[in-house]
């Protein structure tokens, strides 16, 4: 049964790819984003780990394993709990940090050193839940159950606590809406 859905799961990395290319103007190649880019293999171990992660909670520790192994590669850990959306690119990705809870729209380009983490413990929704078509600048901390709108672009470092509407320009600690756009 969970081979079935490998299949789902291959094309979904090949979506990964697809947005690397088109987010990176330094990507020469399909070829060279596949062999030479963290971000990528991240976000492809993970989409295994999460499939995992759905089909059983006997194959639970197995993905955790493949979560950690990810994250000595690469450098960026990502839980296998999180749910993550298509066309998903990490540029650069050393640092960063996805929590189990977080919930990750379609076509998110992120940066390094940015964290999606949670605010409080207990097993409930702790972590942000991102929109679709979000930038997030390197070294922003989205932190809690908050919602970032559809749209809305954080900028390098901003610290990010509370809803962001649709559309805005977030930048600075703590955050604040800004006109025009930001630095990722």
């Amino acid at each position: 049964m969970l081979f079935r859905h490998l299949k789902h799961v291959s094309s979904r990395m090949a979506e990964d790819l697809d947005a690397a290319m088109r987010e990176d103007p330094a990507a020469r190649s399909r070829l060279e984003v596949a062999i030479a880019y963290p971000g990528i293999h991240a976000i492809w171990f993970h989409r295994v780990a999460h499939l995992m992660w759905r089909h059983s909670p006997a194959l639970q520790p197995l993905a955790r394993l493949i979560s950690q192994w990810a994250r000595f590669a690469t450098g960026i850990e990502i839980h296998p709990g999180a749910v993550i959306g298509r066309r998903f690119f990490i540029d650069h990705g050393m640092g960063v940090v996805i929590g189990e809870t977080t919930v990750v729209g379609d076509d998110v380009l992120m940066y390094h050193q940015v964290t999606l983490g949670g605010r409080a413990r207990g097993r409930f929704k702790r972590h942000p839940t991102i929109g679709d078509r979000v930038l997030i600048g390197a070294g922003a901390k989205v932190i809690g159950a908050i919602h970032v709108g559809d749209d809305a672009k954080i900028g390098a470092n901003a610290l990010v606590v509370k809803d962001v509407a649709p559309h805005a320009v977030i930048v600075g600690v703590p955050s604040q809406a800004h006109e025009g756009d930001v630095i990722a």
